[in-house]
């Protein structure tokens, strides 16, 4: 059974229910055993996610009495320094206890001379496990609290004792869901079915998931140097999978959340502050840069809080955070970008990914740089954001990779997602990716009949599965036609249509998107949710609208699959969708309406939101098709 803020599960094999709650740092456990004299606890310091040999660079155990036990683990790989500091309190004395070392190593030192498996307060090496024996009467529960922290174990000690100081787990469950339940009010729907609800909620409960605290109740935390820093004056975050979340997550974050985003923003600068190579996260977590995926997404982050007021950051400093970022010339082929336009294949792999995605941030740069009334830095990176266009080969109509003499790459498969240079994706896809010039990436590509073609295409063909059976993100249960729902880079693809005449099959394909690619069941979604985008995307279609561009404060209309929400700004506003005629089948709008007056465009603005009023949706069965 699992629900926000609790999870519970009968063990069968050993007939102990476990339940689990938490608060912002502490693990909350609660364990009901049978009579016995043999009721263990298990300290598993081995588990590992992507588990591997020599996951584990060390591991440490410390007995402090009958019931506290401190310690820490460091591994490599992913947040290849990761140090988590541990305390773990026991709501009744253990009887006793032991540890197991499953290490290789035969040297022992002067530790020889002890057995340090039976009831030896500390134990150090690689690879640890440790149990506390129990005796239980029937029914009879052991709670134990479990604090983590990046800094020591007295910080994590002060984190326990700070925010669970007693043993009523029903105490801290309640508190915690009421919280969860403070977080998802934010926005209340009403919707044509209960799944439809329940689909809303998860979607938005996965939005909230990330990124993480990444600091102690003090503010100290171990920062990207080694160093322990302190906060301070903001809540520092970490777990930034920014390739995934620009797109939808901290768009939202804007609307929702706008005072949480400015901390995550304000950990972005922290973390550039401490990098050695002067560059904001591309895929940070617990104080490590992983360097994972492409592109500098920070920048659109920090560029959309600040062109849409929601964030108070030093703007100077913000936009010099972002040209030495993008201006470090060893980063995943800058230095050709900066001297050619473009990022050779026959250099760096996904070459035409890498163009395209630095061209989008060098247009928020410039979005910067024009309010900072930086003219020539403006100029600049408006330059560099055209640089898609060198990556466009008029002959077959296709974003395609160029080598460094000039030509083209060839063989050539616009459907192959391997050695193509595209990453996660193939030419079809990632080929319309000009959120920030959509009007002449559709002239490229031959004008607004060809480009609704084309579009219809991506959703129509049938791609064979030769194309997929090697993508480990791109899987047939995410894919329509060759359009892929379930991995990001084509997240804001079905909203294209609005930039041509045929509007209406956004509405029809957003609907589609939404009844075959999401449900309330185990497989309710179509591929990885990516630190909450996945799921971010949803929420916004379901309410009608979608940030197809970051960096500028337009979201594009869609067709609400809500009856009505509203949404509680932290201003103090309500933002309110309302719908007419709203059914299954209705999947068209037929016109829409701000505050009651005929809304002749296919977006709303940032502010039109933040100001609080009422967006209206008429839907109907039939698409409204531009006559002649």
């Amino acid at each position: 059974f699992a629900e926000p803020a609790y999870y519970r599960v009968y063990l069968d094999n050993y007939h102990v229910t476990a339940e689990l709650t938490a608060t912002k740092r502490v693990g909350f456990h609660q364990y009901t055993f049978e009579q016995t004299d043999s009721a263990h606890i298990i300290l598993d310091l081995m588990a590992n996610i992507y588990n591997y040999d020599d996951k584990n660079v060390w591991t440490f155990v410390r007995v402090e009495n009958d019931s506290t036990v401190t310690g820490y683990r460091q591994t490599t790989g992913w947040a290849r320094t990761r140090t988590v500091y541990f305390v773990l309190k026991f709501s009744k004395p253990f009887n006793s206890y032991g540890h197991k070392k499953y290490d290789n190593n035969p040297y022992k030192g002067f530790y020889r001379r002890f057995n340090e498996e039976e009831n030896f307060p500390e134990m150090a090496g690689k690879n640890i496990r440790a149990y506390f024996n129990f005796d239980t009467e029937a029914g009879e529960q052991i709670r134990l609290k479990m604090a983590i922290s990046s800094v020591s174990t007295e910080g994590a000690m002060n984190n326990l004792e700070t925010e669970i100081p007693h043993w009523n787990f029903e105490a801290v469950k309640l508190q915690s869901q009421e919280k969860w339940n403070h977080e998802l009010n934010m926005i209340e729907v009403k919707t044509l079915s209960k799944a439809d609800k329940i689909t809303f909620y998860t979607a938005l409960y996965h939005t909230m998931l990330g990124p993480t605290i990444y600091e102690d109740v003090d503010g100290r935390y171990r920062g990207l140097d080694m160093n322990v820093h302190n906060s301070k004056r903001f809540t520092n975050y970490t777990t930034f999978s920014l390739w995934d979340t620009y797109r939808a997550l901290h768009p939202l974050f804007n609307i929702i959340q706008p005072v949480r985003n400015n901390d995550m923003i304000k950990s972005m600068l922290a973390h550039h502050d401490q990098s050695v190579h002067q560059m904001l996260p591309i895929w940070s977590h617990y104080s490590n840069e992983n360097w994972c995926m492409i592109g500098y997404h920070s920048v659109p982050v920090i560029a959309d809080a600040i062109i849409k007021g929601t964030t108070d950051i030093n703007v100077e400093r913000a936009l010099q955070a972002c040209i030495n970022t993008s201006t470090t010339p060893y980063f995943d082929g800058l230095d050709s970008y900066m001297t050619m336009g473009y990022v050779p294949e026959d250099k760096n792999s996904s070459s035409v990914s890498k163009t395209l995605e630095f061209a989008y941030d060098d247009w928020c740069i410039a979005q910067l740089a024009k309010k900072l009334g930086d003219s020539a830095t403006y100029q600049n990176y408006s330059e560099r954001s055209k640089n898609f266009k060198n990556v466009f080969n008029t002959l077959t109509g296709f974003m395609q990779p160029k080598l460094s003499n000039g030509s083209w790459k060839n063989p050539f498969d616009p459907l192959d997602t391997h050695g193509q240079g595209f990453i996660e994706g193939n030419a079809w896809n990632y080929g319309l990716y000009v959120p920030h010039d959509i009007d002449q990436m559709i002239e490229m590509m031959g004008g607004s009949a060809r480009f609704t073609a084309h579009l219809d295409s991506l959703f129509n063909m049938e791609l064979d599965d030769k194309y997929i059976e090697n993508t480990e993100d791109i899987t047939r249960d995410g894919i329509i036609g060759n359009y892929v729902q379930g991995n990001e880079p084509g997240h804001h693809i079905p909203y294209l249509y609005n930039w041509t005449n045929a509007t209406w099959k956004t509405q029809e394909r957003v609907r589609m998107i939404m009844h075959t690619m999401y449900g309330n069941k185990e497989d309710g979604l179509c591929g990885n949710d990516d630190a909450g985008q996945m799921s971010a995307w949803y929420v916004f279609s379901a309410l009608g609208f979608y940030p197809v561009c970051p960096g500028s404060d337009q979201y594009a209309l869609g067709s609400p699959l809500v009856q009505e929400a509203t949404i509680h700004l932290e201003n103090g506003r309500t933002f309110t969708i309302h719908t007419v005629n709203q059914c299954k089948e209705n999947i068209y709008v037929e016109k829409v309406e701000l505050n009651g007056s005929l809304l002749n465009r296919m977006y709303i603005n940032h502010n039109e939101i933040m100001n609080g009023g009422e967006l209206t949706f008429y839907m109907s069965e039939n698409p409204n098709i531009p006559s002649g």
